[in-house]
């Protein structure tokens, strides 16, 4: 048995390899099982499976979608095509509305690896800008900004990438990430950046402002975190340190994903409007309280 939540906040698809059927949250672990992808599951759908052959049980059909924007963004593979849209051809696209939404003269375009390369690529295409890498990237580290402090985060960065001094020497970058949290790891990584020698760094995020709570996706709990909360655009790209800075566009946004099959993404963290109403409460402390 395979259920999807209502809303379609998370994906969930179906594979049949050989006589066998498969269930994934991402199409890319059908690929890497020889599997052939079937289709999503519907919002609200129930599958189950009995001697072999699929029934499908339809349930919340009303209910409002809402997939969530950064399973795009950030959370899935660049090999997996969620709800009918290439996760690559998602962040490539929006590294084309960054390069159409404003413009700037540099030396080369460079993302911020992983989930920021895909983008870079298309800013790239877009612009006539040569792309090319302007870091190592350890593979040993794990992710930077849900670690709990500061110092841990800005330490984990400093191991986590390393320029490439030989690319970023006295070149005018565009730099491509997917988004801005806290502030901590981009600022870092612009600093990095300078003490390698770029000259000038242009800094372009292939998402909108993340400037509210997020109560289905990530671990976000207090809006007072985020950077963009209480900060202009400019007032953050003084704080990090770039020459430059842009989000992409909330319209750009529905335009790349216009032929998305849930025709509603969730954008709370960008707009403070949710598909559905918000929990009362914030849970998160019972997490904090476990010692692993």
């Amino acid at each position: 048995i395979a259920a999807r939540d209502p809303q379609g906040f998370k994906p969930l698809c179906i594979g049949m390899n050989e006589d066998e059927y498969i269930f994934a949250s991402e199409s890319c672990a059908l690929d890497l099982t020889g599997a052939e992808f079937v289709r999503d599951v519907n919002p609200g759908e129930i599958v189950v499976i009995t001697n072999n052959e699929m029934k499908s049980i339809q349930t919340n059909i009303d209910a409002p979608k809402g997939l969530c924007s950064f399973e795009y963004i950030y959370f899935a593979r660049p090999d997996s095509i969620i709800d009918g849209i290439s996760v690559h051809k998602f962040r490539e696209d929006a590294g084309r509305m960054l390069a159409k939404q404003k413009p700037v003269d540099a030396d080369i375009v460079a993302g911020v690896p992983d989930s920021g390369l895909d983008a870079a690529l298309g800013f790239s295409k877009e612009s006539g800008i040569h792309y090319d890498m302007a870091f190592t990237k350890s593979k040993y580290i794990g992710r930077t900004f849900i670690q709990n402090t500061q110092g841990a985060r800005q330490k984990l960065v400093g191991m986590k990438l390393n320029p490439l001094k030989s690319v970023v020497k006295g070149k005018r970058i565009v730099l491509i990430d997917d988004s801005i949290v806290r502030g901590t790891t981009i600022t870092r990584i612009i600093t990095r950046l300078r003490e390698a020698g770029a000259k000038e760094v242009h800094l372009r995020i292939a998402a909108p402002a993340f400037v509210d709570i997020c109560y289905f996706g990530t671990d976000i709990d207090n809006k007072e975190k985020l950077i963009a909360y209480n900060k202009t655009v400019e007032e953050i790209r003084q704080e990090v340190g770039a020459d430059s800075l842009e989000y992409l566009s909330l319209d750009s946004l529905k335009e790349i994903t216009k032929n998305c099959n849930i025709k509603n993404l969730c954008t709370g963290c960008f707009t403070g409007k949710y598909p559905i109403e918000v929990p009362k409460e914030i849970q998160k402390d019972r997490f904090e309280a476990i010692k692993f």
